[in-house]
């Protein structure tokens, strides 16, 4: 089963399942995370609740993707009440790629000898899926805000006039709900682009978490779904018009070097990670990106992330805040 937020001009909400080419509502819900809620509150599958609670309305699909509706796409999931209870954060060094991507930006600093990046892949290698009710070895871990820098599809991704540059990350992310106690359900995945700055990381590696913090977008679809093995997709960058690059992308377990219960451990193991009703939105690691081939996005440029079987392309653009950096002044009480 498929899902999308939605919302309209009078700050109206949604939620449909998707039964292409049409959006079906479903009826009391005006977000996902309302309906995760009430699916753990009563216990029941929250498939099953959603089949319980379908209507007869129907929104065009297209029109809404297209933005010809009155109603436009939202994230995948966000905490609709207060978006500092959504975490966004992230898994690095979990696919081949992206370790070989971070050894050749660091290279010219390390000689050609293995970065500290490869070296935490390789452990995620030797380590990373442990053996049932075992406890593997622990991944990179990133921060990359919370629900206000969270955009939809069509929405633009910002590299703020204090950024060095912005690149597309296409992704898979987990999404993930705390009940009342604490405890994290995961709810899905969602096709993700979780969009860096390469320039400043390439700076030095100690610059990684300064430039993840960044606007990154999810869906359109939250796809329900329990195992994500080995799912093939695209990305692809546009400008005016034309593909400047593209390439073939895999993700899923069978094709990372952690499991996803291995990664799920070491971010919920972190008890400010299981305050009660928080939602969490963990991106799973790269498995290509344009900045890797050389390419250097600019303003306008049309980044496009799509996965078999997760729904339709997410697609943005990237806009440049090309305004001066000005010192900001801390007031004193």
């Amino acid at each position: 089963m498929r899902i999308v937020q939605l919302i309209n001009a009078q700050h109206q909400r949604c939620v449909a399942v998707v039964e292409e080419p049409h959006l079906v509502l479903i009826r009391n819900a005006s977000s996902v995370y309302q309906l995760a809620q009430s699916a753990i509150e009563q216990q029941v599958p929250l498939q099953k609740l959603i089949e319980g609670n379908l209507t007869d309305e129907q929104f065009s699909y297209d029109e809404v993707y297209e933005g010809q509706s009155d109603w436009q796409l939202l994230p995948a999931i966000d905490h609709p009440d207060d978006p500092r209870f959504c975490m966004l954060s992230g898994t690095g060094l979990t696919h081949k790629a992206s370790a070989d991507n971070r050894q050749k930006m660091h290279d010219a600093a390390t000689a050609g000898q293995a970065t500290d990046s490869m070296k935490i892949y390789q452990w995620g290698v030797e380590g990373g899926k442990p053996d049932a009710g075992q406890i593997g070895v622990q991944p990179e871990w990133f921060y990359k805000g919370n629900g206000s820098m969270l955009r939809a599809p069509n929405e633009a991704l910002l590299v703020p006039n204090y950024g060095n540059d912005g690149g597309e990350e296409p992704e898979l992310a987990a999404i993930y709900i705390n009940d009342r106690d604490g405890t994290p359900y995961r709810v899905g995945f969602a096709t993700a682009n979780e969009f860096s700055d390469h320039v400043m990381e390439k700076k030095n590696y100690l610059y990684l978490a300064p430039s993840k913090i960044r606007t990154c977008a999810i869906g359109p679809e939250l796809v329900l779904t329990e195992a994500v093995e080995d799912i093939q997709g695209r990305v692809a960058v546009e400008r005016a018009g034309q593909t400047l690059w593209e390439k073939d992308i895999r993700t899923g377990e069978a094709n990372m070097a952690h499991s996803l219960q291995n990664l799920e451990y070491h971010h919920f193991k972190y008890p400010n990670h299981r305050l009660p009703f928080d939602v969490h939105v963990h991106f799973l690691g790269a498995d290509a990106f344009s900045f890797g081939e050389g390419i250097r996005l600019q303003d306008g440029d049309l980044m496009q992330v799509q996965w078999e079987g997760m729904g339709r392309a997410l697609k943005n653009r990237l806009r440049m805040d090309t305004t001066k950096e000005t010192l900001l002044t801390v007031r004193v009480l």
